[in-house]
């Protein structure tokens, strides 16, 4: 029985990938009228809640502009970051939008859009702990988010940053990451710039706070998806070309983050 019961188990899971990798969904997106997308509704400024439980942000915003030109709903849907690519897999959401990080290791098992902005990873501080540079972290204690890009970039390469760090705190969100940065838990927090640029703005102490480069490579965000949602790829690459062009990605970008950082990558 033990053994019926793993094969029918791993039998499920090999019908799952398959499926994810083969099976083209667009039709039934269009059939339903409404696509799925995944995210981490506190990652500022690319899709987060404001007090009043709007999600609002750059990626949000996008999302909406690329699904309107072909007439389908948006439905955003929280899920735990760490567990995006099974959600993915398993069909719960359609799509990752929300400061997606193209790797080698994610495009395993997903296929990305092409990219529509770029990012990087940095070391943020409080000033009051004297830390200018990745070696001050002699001996200290890092906040990273659970299932991040910075998270695989940090054990990837650790020479960067690791080398120095006495241990290391994963979180489920930076908004929770930042809570103990501020409360002097944790020194130092590896994070997106795109996320600690809009955060550090709008606090009321932010030239308290310190950010660095500190060697990582540039990123490049992208939606992902199932790699048989051919279809579903090719129209998302063909509307973020359009937007770019019509300059409603610079008009976007603009709004929050105040420059155009909007890359059309056609």
């Amino acid at each position: 029985m033990v053994l019926l019961t793993a094969t029918v188990m791993l039998s499920g899971c090999t019908n799952v990938k398959k499926r994810a990798n083969t099976a083209d969904t667009w039709s039934m997106i269009k059939q339903r009228n409404k696509v799925i997308i995944g995210l981490d509704d506190s990652f500022v400024p690319m899709g987060f809640r404001e007090k009043n439980g709007q999600l609002v942000g750059y990626d949000i915003d996008l999302a909406r502009a690329v699904f309107k030109k072909y007439g389908i709903k948006v439905d955003f849907q929280t899920i735990d970051w760490s567990m995006k690519e099974t959600e993915l897999r398993n069909g719960t959401i359609d799509l990752i939008w929300n400061g997606y990080t193209k790797s080698p290791a994610r495009a395993k098992t997903v296929a990305f859009s092409n990219t529509y902005l770029k990012n990087e990873q940095i070391l943020v501080t409080k000033k009051k702990e004297q830390i200018k540079q990745a070696a001050d972290m002699q001996g200290k204690v890092l906040g990273l988010q659970s299932g991040s890009s910075g998270y695989q970039s940090y054990v990837d390469t650790p020479k960067l940053l690791k080398q120095y760090v006495k241990s290391s705190v994963q979180y489920d969100t930076f908004n929770d990451a930042f809570l103990d940065l501020n409360a002097g838990r944790i020194q130092g927090l590896l994070i997106d710039s795109v996320y600690a640029n809009y955060y550090i703005k709008h606090q009321n102490d932010s030239a308290s706070y310190r950010e660095m480069p500190i060697g990582f490579p540039k990123e490049d965000f992208a939606v992902g998806m199932r790699k048989g949602d051919k279809t579903l790829r090719l129209k998302i690459n063909n509307a973020l070309h359009e937007l770019y062009q019509e300059q409603t990605m610079k008009s976007i970008s603009e709004k929050w983050f105040g420059v155009d950082n909007s890359v059309d990558d056609k």
